[in-house]
């Protein structure tokens, strides 16, 4: 099983991270161009800064869940480290169930909220405000699925990684 565990986050980890980089570069290519529009040519179309809110967003929410196997994301290992290891141990598992808890929860609520708004339009793009909504349930339902297949072993933290 652990075998392909660590298959499956070798492959969804740099895909999440290959997509959100693309959304990236699509938004500094937007940004680039608004700038442009707005300082050369005398004014940048509205849909430039809308389409860079929602490509932000929709980058983090891709890269979230290989961020946090990865260990890169912020956060203090303080007490793991001052606990003894069975009690470390229960401390693993009740952050996995919790991160996995929460993940799916705003997978479920960010869904319904993305489909409750279809009706109405973007002030910018014109396009329905579930399309750019959608970054949310599918960034958390990828949050879920690199949570649940990581298991409830201890995170990485980033100065072993730098360590070795």
């Amino acid at each position: 099983m652990s075998s392909l565990r660590h298959r499956v986050l070798a492959i969804s980890r740099p895909l999440s991270l290959t997509l959100a980089a693309s959304l990236l570069f699509i938004n500094l290519c937007a940004i680039l161009y608004g700038v442009f529009m707005r300082y050369f040519a005398g004014g940048a179309p509205i849909w430039t800064d809308e389409l860079a809110r929602f490509l932000i967003i929709g980058t983090v929410m891709l890269a979230a869940g290989a961020v946090w196997v990865e260990g890169g994301h912020m956060r203090v290992a303080l007490i793991e480290r001052l606990l003894p290891p069975a009690l470390t141990r229960l401390l693993n598992i009740y952050q996995w169930l919790l991160t996995l808890g929460i993940a799916l929860g705003g997978a479920w609520v960010s869904y319904r909220y993305a489909l409750s708004v279809s009706m109405f339009t973007t002030s910018g793009l014109g396009i329905s405000r579930t399309v750019p909504l959608m970054s949310l349930p599918i960034g958390f339902a990828l949050l879920a699925w690199h949570v649940l297949w990581y298991g409830p072993a201890p995170l990485r933290v980033a100065t072993e990684d730098a360590a070795s």
